[in-house]
């Protein structure tokens, strides 16, 4: 309209709300915007039925808990599944890789240092001998594949439409977040994953196209997927002083945690096996894991059951413990081992079991609060924490429970005091402490050494 309101102030005042900067919302832009949703989707449904395939082919799995699954099944086929696993999977990436040389598979990066280009072929084949190792039961995050299919897709269409390059890397973002958005039902949750993490924006063109995106790619794997929440039957929990009380004392310790849990996995993903080197690499430490399962299977897959477990107090405080010390460690082993995947849900777990194991000891001081509610603040703290998005990580708790509103104002008190104090720390997150070695990324100076100045949220 060309007329001002009677005011005469102007119409983008509202700093969200200026113009649209170098990607233009063009009409181009936005039937591209919803062709990579669709392809997210798409993608998203297709690799989850090859995790689930590989589930059932190797353990016999239908529906319920995974892990149920995997309890049924003898010592030694869950020792030989993984081994086999580790054989299949080691050849597999090596043969992609030395096929590929050069190639980019790298999401975060390629949004964050705009220039490079995603290999489709790479992420493709990446994506799918991934899903297949986690179905036999590594220790990685499914969302990884699907995040990146959704971000090749946004690549490739982009190209097609002849976008231009700030356009595509909006693209590229908005796919790489519907995917994960799309595999968890948590739209919101891959919106602000997209805003907070991959773009560093809540600006309103930047909230559009996200937003969109992944309510697309959510819509399309309802094809496939159930609409339901990932963690089922988790209870209403009731907020109680003993909760914000903690919620204090635990969000610091969190944030400490945290920063070694992300240095560990950068450590390990930069001193990676590579080459036929990762072959007896990936055998030796998904076989680990195989032996460590006799007496944990809850450590096979993403570590979704264990922290279903924890969200519905089902289990020990000792058990807790056990897992809490132990995910990290096979995850982490299976990064250096060479394998690639995702950190997201084993991160959660990771959370889920120190809340449940620390609440579960802080009931004996002040009685009150259930131990699935601890759990919940745990994982909200840890995610908000370890990939330095708050906002995120309160939103993929929500949704992933569909619980957990009445925690609102501890699960808050516990994320903020996380993410303060790991960034405060350290400042690396899941997703930057694991971007390939480069100069362009060398560790600034000592007034905040260690700092990814590259990740648009800082």
């Amino acid at each position: 309209m060309r007329r001002r309101l009677p005011s005469g102030r102007g119409a983008t005042e509202q700093p969200n709300a200026t113009g649209d900067g170098d990607a233009a919302l063009s009409l181009r832009f936005w039937c591209a915007l919803v062709l990579t949703g669709v392809a997210a989707g798409l993608f998203g449904a297709a690799l989850m039925w090859g995790l689930f395939t590989t589930e059932h082919l190797v353990y016999g799995y239908r529906s319920g808990p995974f892990e149920s699954a995997v309890e049924r099944s003898s010592d030694v086929r869950r020792v030989v599944a993984l081994v086999v696993a580790g054989i299949v999977g080691g050849l597999a990436w090596y043969g992609l890789r030395r096929a590929t040389p050069g190639e980019r598979a790298d999401v975060d990066d390629i949004v964050w240092r705009p220039g490079g280009r995603l290999s489709f072929r790479r992420c493709l084949g990446t994506s799918v001998i991934s899903e297949l190792v986690i179905g036999a039961g590594a220790s990685l995050g499914r969302e990884q594949a699907p995040k990146m299919m959704g971000a090749a897709s946004g690549e490739r269409i982009a190209g097609w439409l002849g976008l231009s390059s700030a356009q595509r890397r909006l693209l590229v973002a908005c796919g790489g977040g519907a995917g994960l958005a799309a595999v968890y039902n948590v739209p919101l949750g891959g919106a602000l994953f997209t805003m907070e993490v991959l773009l560093g924006s809540a600006a309103l063109p930047s909230v559009l196209p996200t937003v969109a995106c992944c309510f697309v790619a959510t819509a399309t794997t309802w094809v496939y997927l159930p609409s339901h929440a990932s963690y089922i039957d988790i209870p209403s929990y009731h907020l109680h002083l003993c909760l914000l009380a903690w919620a204090c004392l635990v969000g610091p310790l969190v944030g400490v945690l945290s920063t070694g849990y992300i240095r560990l996995l950068g450590w390990v993903t930069y001193h990676r096996a590579t080459g036929a080197r990762s072959v007896p690499a990936m055998v030796g430490s998904f076989g680990l894991l195989g032996l460590i399962g006799w007496q944990y299977p809850q450590l096979f897959g993403n570590g979704k059951d264990a922290a279903h477990d924890v969200f519905i107090g089902h289990g020990t405080v000792l058990v807790f413990l056990a897992l809490f010390a132990l995910k990290p460690l096979v995850t982490a082993a299976a990064l250096g081992s060479g394998a690639s995947g995702g950190v997201f849900t084993p991160t959660l777990a990771t959370g889920a079991l120190l809340g449940g194991c620390l609440g579960g000891l802080w009931s004996h001081v002040w009685p009150g609060g259930a131990v699935g509610a601890y759990a919940m603040i745990g994982a909200a703290a840890m995610i908000g924490a370890s990939m330095q998005a708050p906002l995120c990580g309160l939103a993929l708790v929500l949704e992933l429970t569909h619980s957990g509103f009445s925690l609102m104002v501890p699960m808050m008190l516990a994320t903020v005091l996380a993410t303060a104090v790991s960034r405060y720390l350290d400042g690396y997150s899941i997703y930057s402490a694991r971007l390939p070695g480069d100069a362009d990324l060398a560790e600034p100076g000592p007034a905040h050494a260690g700092a990814p100045l590259k990740a648009p949220n800082f």
